[in-house]
């Protein structure tokens, strides 16, 4: 039967970006997960259509299947006064409540002594990725 929508999945994975490890269940409990529901990214979830318990298996991801393409229009630069009492670095991550109530983050990409350059989008945004799947169980 294999994997299909609304099957109850269990998975290890390991992925990588340009031949590097960034994540990986390997060595902790597998993740759990209802297929068709968007809890895991939509390529990985095309991917894994069919496999069956005990299969592994490695997917290519595109971008656009992952975390989207990069969207310049998520960047803003804002005055450095608006980060004061902030240790700004390049690669720092800062978090703020959204008008729902939802956390939103985004990463400093720049800063000069007038201003900070922040990027919203995913940091895996505009990034392909290789993943290593072992389906553990397909319920």
């Amino acid at each position: 039967m294999g994997i299909s929508k609304n099957s109850v999945v269990s998975m290890s994975y390991e992925v990588r970006l340009n031949d590097e490890v960034i994540d990986s269940n390997k060595d902790n409990e597998p993740i759990k997960f209802i297929h068709g529901t968007g809890e895991i990214i939509a390529g990985l979830e095309k991917g894994i259509v069919g496999m069956e318990a005990g299969e592994t298996k490695d997917i290519k991801v595109a971008a656009i299947d992952a975390y989207g393409e990069h969207d310049q229009k998520l960047t803003e630069t804002l005055p450095i006064a608006d980060f004061e009492g902030i240790d700004l670095e390049i690669g720092l991550v800062l978090e703020a409540d959204g008008e729902k109530g939802e956390i939103i983050k985004a990463t400093v990409t720049e800063v000069t002594k007038d201003e900070v350059t922040i990027d919203y989008n995913h940091p895996l945004a505009g990034c392909d990725l290789d993943f290593k799947v072992t389906i553990h169980s397909v319920l």
